[in-house]
């Protein structure tokens, strides 16, 4: 969290002054009329275009991709980006300079602190005389450098330069971010995947193989589904799938948990056709699946419900697990998913979390789960998700 109000303070300082100068200027109109408002729109552009070449971090490629358009951002004939331990990019036509790159570096790498240093040149034609060199840095670890040449180094350029070296800095803190919220996803899959691998797989076996001798076909049928359900919770592609593949790996769960408690599992679906194309996080739905099995069928001489539903709600696609089993008390589910009390790997609410967790990190913080309980009175979990949102597709 420190890191992302670091991250957003940045961007306010760097971006928003320069925001409401512009509108001031414009006193409320639509044009870009006037050199001041069209050089602000200039520069915005510019870093437009320069972010997305930081998305992956401090790289050569990106560091020459986005080169050019901090040199334009700088208005100084050359400049130059460094990592720790060599020349990224350098941008300009006086390309004899760039072997120095690096040299010209070294002392900001080592202190952290913005350097003016005097570039000695033989050529008459070269206006390349000096260089201010500013660090590049995610929270307090120094990563490389920002290089500005020029014929003169007036303060207008070293602070210039410093503000877009803020900026640069900002974008590679939500690179960092981006990179550690998939690390963190990945192990969130795996460690739902070591939930259902245990106890699931080895009561399905044990279920087919009581049927090999009895029902040789049924036994077949039920190895086939065992086998496309394990293939799908075990795939290593995509964060997101289409609500059809989640219900239809949820089928094969279902189908091979009525071979093995028979009549003592009940299950209602009502599913509306037009939300199954939604895009949704992968396994999202078979961990509360599994938790309604287990709550549904525990500590009961009657026959359990689970009831899954999907419905079309405008702009969102509404989906419900529900059992009508021995239920949770209320304040323990908040406390799990407030993260106040941590779950074991082997309790059932690690799921909930788990699920909840991946959707506000997906979608943010009202999409996560809600959850209807009491003791005695079964489990309600309510997933909404939006049918549409930006970079979520199904693969």
């Amino acid at each position: 969290m420190d890191v992302i109000v670091a991250v957003v303070a940045a961007l306010l300082v760097t971006w928003v002054p320069a925001l409401l100068w512009w509108r001031r200027q414009g006193r409320g109109g639509g044009d870009l009329g006037g050199p001041a408002r069209r050089a602000t729109f200039e520069m915005l552009h510019t870093a437009s275009r320069a972010a997305p070449a930081f998305r992956a971090g401090l790289t050569e490629q990106g560091a020459q991709k986005a080169a050019r358009h901090l040199r334009a951002l700088l208005d100084c004939p050359a400049l130059a980006i460094t990592d720790g331990e060599r020349l990224l990019a350098w941008d300009g036509e006086h390309g004899h300079h760039a072997a120095e790159g690096l040299a010209h570096a070294e002392v900001t790498l080592g202190n952290g602190r913005t350097q003016v240093h005097d570039v000695a040149c033989e050529r008459i034609d070269c206006p390349i005389r000096r260089v201010v060199v500013v660090p590049l840095a995610t929270g307090d670890r120094v990563i490389g450098t920002l290089a500005a040449y020029g014929e003169e180094v007036p303060a207008g350029l070293i602070r210039a330069a410093e503000e877009v070296a803020q900026w640069v800095d900002a974008q590679l803190e939500l690179a960092e971010l981006d990179h550690s919220r998939a690390l963190l996803m990945e192990a969130e899959m795996r460690a739902l995947r070591a939930q259902i691998s245990p106890h699931f797989i080895y009561n399905s076996l044990t279920t087919i193989a009581s049927f090999v001798r009895s029902d040789p076909e049924r036994a077949r049928e039920l190895l086939l589904e065992f086998a496309g359900f394990t293939r799908y919770s075990f795939r290593r592609h995509g964060d997101f799938t289409t609500l059809a593949e989640e219900l239809r790996s949820i089928d094969r769960y279902l189908l091979l948990q009525r071979a093995r408690f028979g009549e003592e599992l009940r299950v209602t679906l009502r599913i509306a056709p037009e939300v199954l194309p939604v895009a949704v996080p992968f396994l999202c739905l078979q961990p509360l699946v599994e938790n309604a099995v287990r709550h549904g069928l525990q500590d009961r001489s009657e026959p359990g419900l689970i009831t899954i539903v999907a419905e079309d709600a405008g702009s969102d696609c509404v989906i419900s697990v529900e059992d009508d089993g021995i239920g949770m008390d209320p304040d323990e589910v908040r406390r799990l998913l407030a993260g106040e009390r941590r779950t074991p790997a082997d309790e059932p609410g690690i799921g909930l979390v788990n699920v909840d967790d991946r959707l506000r990190q997906v979608y943010g913080d009202e999409y996560g789960l809600a959850v209807e309980t009491g003791p005695g009175a079964g489990t309600k979990v309510i997933v909404r998700v939006p049918k549409y949102r930006p970079g979520v597709t199904a693969s």
